[in-house]
C-alpha cells in the first residue's frame, strides 16, 4: 500500500510542478506521526528519507530504531521544555512561533554543538485554533532572532484550514509565498528565505503550484491515522 501511495503522491507533485512551470525541487516529508516503525521502514525502503513528527516523544522513541540517514523534521507545536530532547536529532524545526522558543532552541543548539535550521510558523489564515504568529509579526520576530547562535532562519511554514476543496486554500498559500518574498527582500543577515513548508494530504498539489518547497503528507502515504484507544 505504501509503495503505491508514494508513487501516486510523487506523480501528483511532479504534475503540479509541471503545471506551475517551476524547475526547483520539492521535498516530500512523510508525516509518520502515530505510525509504527515498520511502516516508516517501508517508506524508507521506497526511498523516502524525510520524515515529519508532531510530538517530541515520538521522535525520541523512533530515532534509535531507524536508520541514521533519516532526516527528521519537527512539524508540530514545540514546548520550550522539550527542545533539549530533539535538538541533536532533527534537521529542521518547522514550528517556531515565539522569541522565547527561538531563544531556547539557540541555547540548546549551542550546548550540543549543532546548528539547527528553523522555519517561522505563520497563522496566515488567522484561525483561532492554530498556532503561529500573524503575518504582520513574522518579520519583527525574524529580525529579533536572526542573530542568535546555533540557529538559521530558512523560511516560513503554515497549517492551512481544513477543507474538502483544496482550491479554497490557494489564497492562503499565495499569501505565505508573498510574505516570504517580502521578508527575503530585506536581506537580513543569517536569514535565507528559501524554504516554504505548506500543503498536506488534502491540498499539497495546490501548495506546490503556489510555491511550496516542502509538502507534509501523512494519510496520503500511510493511510488514516491510528490513535491509541482509551478504554473506559
Amino acid at each position: 500500500m505504501i509503495q503505491e501511495n508514494l508513487a501516486t503522491v510523487q506523480n501528483n507533485i511532479a504534475s503540479a510542478v509541471k503545471r506551475s512551470g517551476r524547475n526547483d525541487d520539492i521535498t516530500l516529508i512523510a508525516v509518520s506521526k502515530t505510525k509504527p516503525v515498520q511502516m516508516i521502514r517501508e517508506a524508507y525502503d521506497c526511498g523516502i528519507r524525510d520524515f515529519g513528527e508532531n510530538k517530541v516523544q515520538e521522535i525520541v522513541e523512533k530515532y534509535p530504531e531507524l536508520p541514521d540517514d533519516i532526516r527528521w523534521h519537527l512539524i508540530g507545536h514545540l514546548q520550550t521544555n522539550k527542545v533539549k530532547y530533539i535538538i541533536d536529532k532533527v534537521v529542521m524545526i518547522h514550528s517556531v512561533d515565539s522569541e522565547k522558543l527561538a531563544l531556547e532552541i539557540s541555547r540548546q543548539a549551542v550546548k550540543h554543538g549543532v546548528c539547527v535550521d528553523i522555519l517561522i510558523e505563520v497563522n496566515i489564515a488567522e484561525e483561532e485554533s492554530k498556532f503561529g504568529v500573524s503575518a504582520k509579526d513574522a518579520l519583527p520576530l525574524i529580525e529579533k532572532i536572526s542573530r542568535l547562535p546555533g540557529i538559521k532562519v530558512r523560511g516560513l511554514m503554515t497549517v492551512a484550514p481544513f477543507t474538502d476543496d483544496a482550491d479554497l486554500n490557494r489564497p492562503v498559500f499565495s499569501a505565505l509565498r508573498q510574505l516570504l518574498v517580502d521578508i527575503d527582500s530585506k536581506n537580513i543577515d543569517n536569514v535565507c528565505m528559501d524554504c516554504l513548508s505548506m500543503g498536506m494530504s488534502g491540498d499539497y498539489e495546490v501548495a506546490v503550484e503556489e510555491g511550496a518547497t516542502f509538502v507534509r503528507v501523512g494519510t496520503g502515504i500511510f493511510g488514516a491515522r491510528e490513535y491509541k484507544r482509551v478504554e473506559g
